[in-house]
């Protein structure tokens, strides 16, 4: 039996989008920092916010930010589904945040966080 462990997504600046996606995602929020990880990115020449690697915990699967340099893709390969009670509500609030409206649907609206990866906001079932 397999079960996801984390969804990795490409990033410019992780600690950026990390903190997007926790401020968008309900119950979700970036790994905290404890001395000794500090300690290992100072190491490294890193701070939390230039990690190369940052998580987001939260009641589902994490999500793992990685950098990667600035890329052109028109489609991502793996996108996030959405679901939420109010699609209006959720789309201002996204777009207030950072992310961009891509195209609408009927049943699902195509967004885009603020580096360009591409989910969907659909209504919960």
């Amino acid at each position: 039996m397999a079960t996801i462990a984390e969804i990795v997504i490409e990033a410019e600046t992780p600690s950026r989008l990390a903190a997007f996606w926790a401020a968008i995602l309900d119950g979700y929020q970036v790994r905290p920092y404890d001395d000794a990880e500090i300690s290992r990115l100072a190491k490294r020449g890193f701070t939390p916010e230039t990690d190369p690697t940052v998580m987001v915990d939260g009641p589902g699967p994490s999500l793992c930010f990685q950098r990667v340099p600035l890329r052109d893709y028109s489609n991502n390969r793996v996108h996030l589904d959405i679901a939420v009670d109010d699609v209006p509500a959720a789309i201002e609030r996204i777009t207030a945040l950072g992310g961009s409206v891509q195209r609408r649907e009927p049943g699902y609206t195509v967004m885009k966080d603020p580096q360009g990866n591409q989910f969907c906001i659909v209504p919960a079932r």
